[in-house]
């Protein structure tokens, strides 16, 4: 196969996101659009792979970088359109042999399998292939005018087309491959004689047409070329995302009620007949296993959910967690760096953070794993089978062993042996009659 390098422009200001945050580190599905596009060059096979970064963001140099290698942001300064910023990577990309793609950081549902229609249009002989898509309402967008034998004469953006012109469907993606000394030898010839006094990626169609070489197009979903240029199109463009994760789950065997209202994540793994009930929300990281039940509401993150496992109503799973077979982790409790033992229990009003729960043990309500100390996080393990009694504080660090049983209202700050009971709490003193002379007091005060 030829080689395959992918040039991502990303040096636009994104003004119109009207952020402090660049416009391509914004995300989707809680991933960055800069990271998208970087996972797609790269599904393509793309060995090497060019972010073009303006100097108005350090941040995006250093992501790519970060991605990519140290020598993977080029930058294009100052701004002077897309063809000059194509050829902002050329150094980057000195040496290089095989077929190069120009695709975009703020397209971020644009897939490898969009883009691979390209490589083989060059495959069959194309010297330059051109991805068009057919929008519902054309607009602005720059027309895509062919030929005979499906051969791409040209691009005329909408302002400079014909009325006939203005009537053709396919438009320009401003996706486009061809070998790298080839697009860069004829970027070389692009001029900036326009309005803007830009160089323009889209002439090098009508400069190679001009040489007698062979531009061909493929066509792409109007949604896959969708730009997020704004918080509203961003948001947009997060549906378009979810929709599509959530159909492939389902058609995969996982069952959602009330998919519309399940947020899910880049990497979001659910295994088939895994249930996910309404309004729950997957951050990045979480994969949850067969049989498994999401009860609604629950939000989670890095955390691992083992088979047959119930989490929720109103559950918090963040990362670290890694909740077995068969274990509960029920409404309003919230785990983090915890590993939770087959067909343990914690059902209601607790918190578990950095511990180990054993198989089969049973955490009472309002246990809390008091696991900072202001300086350092400290370890709680519980044993197999062992039986934490409601509103129970363990003081890590702190062991209580397999069978043990701690009583409720309990402070436990010293390890618990083996199928021992540990209770710390005050005697319970009883005074009779005080309750009535207190009221009595109290309303003689209120009256005087």
């Amino acid at each position: 196969m030829t080689a395959r390098a992918a040039i991502i422009l990303a040096a636009g200001q994104g003004t119109r996101m009207r952020s402090p945050l660049p416009k391509v580190l914004h995300k989707i599905g809680g991933r960055t659009m800069l990271d998208h596009a970087i996972d797609t060059a790269q599904e393509l096979g793309c060995e090497r792979v060019v972010v073009v970064v303006g100097a108005h963001s350090e941040a995006l140099g250093e992501r790519a970088r970060a991605r990519l290698g140290p020598d993977a942001a080029a930058l294009q300064d100052p701004p002077l359109g897309t063809g000059h910023a194509v050829l902002a990577a050329k150094d980057a990309l000195a040496g290089f042999d095989g077929d190069v793609v120009v695709t975009y950081a703020d397209t971020p549902l644009l897939s490898a399998e969009d883009i691979a229609p390209l490589f083989e249009l060059r495959k069959s002989g194309a010297d330059v292939a051109v991805l068009g898509f057919e929008p519902v309402d054309p607009g602005a967008y720059g027309r895509l005018v062919e030929g005979e034998g499906d051969r791409l004469e040209r691009i005329v953006e909408a302002k400079d087309a014909t009325p006939e012109q203005l009537l053709i469907r396919r438009c320009n993606s401003g996706v486009i491959a061809a070998p790298a000394a080839l697009l860069f030898d004829l970027l070389s010839q692009v001029g900036n004689d326009n309005a803007k006094g830009e160089y323009y990626l889209t002439d090098v169609v009508g400069l190679a047409n001009g040489r007698g070489l062979v531009v061909r197009t493929a066509t792409a979903g109007e949604e896959a070329v969708m730009g997020a240029n704004s918080q509203a199109e961003l948001a947009q463009a997060e549906r378009v995302f979810q929709a599509r994760r959530r159909a492939e789950l389902m058609d995969a065997g996982v069952h959602m009620p009330a998919p519309d209202t399940v947020h899910l994540a880049w990497d979001t793994e659910i295994a088939p007949g895994a249930v996910v009930e309404p309004y729950v929300v997957f951050g990045p990281g979480v994969k949850v296993e067969a049989s498994a039940e999401i009860r609604a509401f629950s939000h989670l993150e890095g955390a691992h959910v083992g088979p047959g496992a119930l989490v929720g109503p109103y559950a918090r799973l963040r990362p670290g967690a890694e909740i077995g077979e068969q274990a509960h982790i029920g409404n309003f409790v919230e785990v983090k760096k915890t590993t939770v033992g087959k067909g343990a229990k914690a059902n209601h009003l607790s918190y578990l953070g950095d511990g180990q729960v054993g198989a089969g043990a049973n955490i009472g309500a309002g246990t809390i794993f008091c696991n900072y100390d202001g300086f350092d996080k400290n370890l709680t393990v519980v044993g197999e089978k062992a039986f934490i009694g409601s509103n129970t504080a363990l003081i890590a660090p702190v062991t209580v062993g397999d069978g043990a049983m701690t009583g409720s209202g309990s402070v436990i700050n010293r390890d618990v042996a083996p199928d021992s009971l540990a209770l710390e709490r005050a005697q319970q003193v009883e005074l009779p009659g005080w309750a009535a002379r207190f009221r009595d007091e109290k309303r003689k005060r209120k009256k005087t």
